[in-house]
C-alpha cells in the first residue's frame, strides 16, 4: 500500500479498548460520578416527593370539587329565583293592602246596612198610626 492510501485516522472501535483500560479516564469518570451522584440522587428524591405531593393535592382538589358540587346541588336551584321571590313578595304586599281595603269597605257596607235597617225601622214606626182606634170606634 501506498503511504497516501494509509489512513492515520482511527475509528471509535479502535479507541474503545483504550478507554476501558485507561486508568486516568476511569478515575476522572469516577470522580465526576462521585460529585454528581449526590446532587442527582437528591434531585431524583425531590422529584419523587413533588410527584407524591401533586398526587395528594390532586386527590384533595377532586374531593373538594365533589363537595362543592354537592353543596351547590343542595343549596341552589338551576333558575335564578331571587327576581321571582321579589315579585312574589311585592304581590303579597299588594294583596295584603287590597285585603285591608276590602275589609274596611266591607265594614263600611255592614255599617251602612245596619244604618239603613235602623232608618227603615224608624220610618215604619213613623208611618204607623200613632193612635190605635179604640174598641168602640169603627171606621
Amino acid at each position: 500500500m501506498d503511504g497516501e492510501t494509509i489512513s492515520t485516522n482511527t475509528s471509535v472501535d479502535d479507541k474503545t479498548e483504550d478507554f476501558c483500560e485507561n486508568p486516568i479516564r476511569d478515575t476522572l469518570a469516577e470522580g465526576l460520578m462521585c460529585l454528581l451522584k449526590p446532587t442527582i440522587d437528591q434531585l431524583d428524591e425531590r422529584v419523587r416527593a413533588t410527584r407524591v405531593s401533586q398526587l395528594e393535592l390532586k386527590q384533595q382538589i377532586d374531593d373538594l370539587s365533589e363537595e362543592l358540587k354537592n353543596i351547590s346541588a343542595e343549596q341552589s336551584c338551576p333558575l335564578a329565583l331571587e327576581a321571582y321571590t321579589n315579585k312574589l313578595n311585592s304581590t303579597r304586599h299588594k294583596i295584603t293592602v287590597i285585603s285591608n281595603i276590602l275589609q274596611t269597605a266591607q265594614e263600611r257596607l255592614h255599617k251602612i246596612q245596619q244604618h239603613s235597617k235602623q232608618e227603615a225601622d224608624r220610618l215604619k214606626t213613623l208611618m204607623e198610626p200613632t193612635s190605635k182606634p179604640s174598641s168602640g170606634e169603627t171606621l
